[in-house]
This record gives C-alpha cells, structure tokens and sequence, in this order.
C-alpha cells in the first residue's frame, strides 16, 4: 500500500469467545487493529501478530471488513463496496467480493495476500472498467 497516507477501515472480529468491532490500519505496508485490548501489527493481513513483542500470531478467529473502491467505467467514477473475509487459522484464507452495478465479483479463496485476491476480482471487471483510489494503485 502507498506510504503517503494511512488508511482506516471498520470491521468485525470473531473468535469462539465472542465478537466485537476492530478498526483496522494500512499503510506502506504495515496493517494493524487492537483485539481486546491487545495490538496486532503485521506486514500483511496474514502476518497479524502481537505488536509489543513479536508475540503469537493471530490465529483461530474471522476478520470482516468492508471498504470503498471506485470504479472507473468510460472515464466516469462509480461507488462499489469491497467486502473483505478474512479466516486465520492453520493457514490464512481471504476472500474479496467486488459489489459494483449490480454484480458481486469473487475472487474465490486466495491464500493471505491481499493484491492477488484484488487482482482476481480485477479480472472479472467488465471491459472498460478499471479500480480507482489509493488502494487500487497499491495492489
């Protein structure tokens, strides 16, 4: 992601003790939210792990965001939704699903990396449409 500002996003956490709603922070590369009083950073979204002292990785939970990403179509910008669905558990399992014209583009299960998953979804757009914002140019 571009280092020239920090990006926030809310969202949900799920474990089997219970839910609660997390902000979520990127930027330049480094994401990060507090779960129960605890900080989690990371290089990535499947990286997430104690902050204070490299401690254990987040694991055995579900991370739900949604976020604004423009669509450009023929030049003009139009508001989609990003719906985010992250599972960590053995391994990290991230779903996308693009919500724009009426249409939700998946990209099906991508490991932990965020840019393959945004490009999966990239690739179904409609011809002549493209991503638009800070977020697209960073995957």
């Amino acid at each position: 992601m571009s280092s020239e500002s920090t990006q926030f996003w809310t969202g949900w956490y799920r474990d089997r003790r219970g839910a609660e709603s997390i902000v979520i922070t990127a930027d330049g590369g480094h994401v990060a939210t507090r779960i129960r009083g605890i900080e989690y950073a990371g290089a990535s979204f499947a990286a997430l792990h104690a902050a204070d002292t490299d401690g254990p990785a987040l694991t055995g939970c579900v991370l739900e965001w949604d976020l604004p990403l423009p669509v450009l179509a023929d030049g003009a910008a139009e508001q989609a939704t990003l719906s985010c669905l992250l599972t960590l558990g053995e391994r990290a399992d991230l779903s996308l699903t693009l919500h724009y014209a009426g249409a939700a583009f998946e990209s099906g299960i991508a490991g932990g990396d965020f840019g393959e998953a945004l490009d999966r979804v990239r690739r179904q757009l409609p011809p002549g449409s493209e991503f638009g914002g800070r977020l697209a140019q960073a995957a």
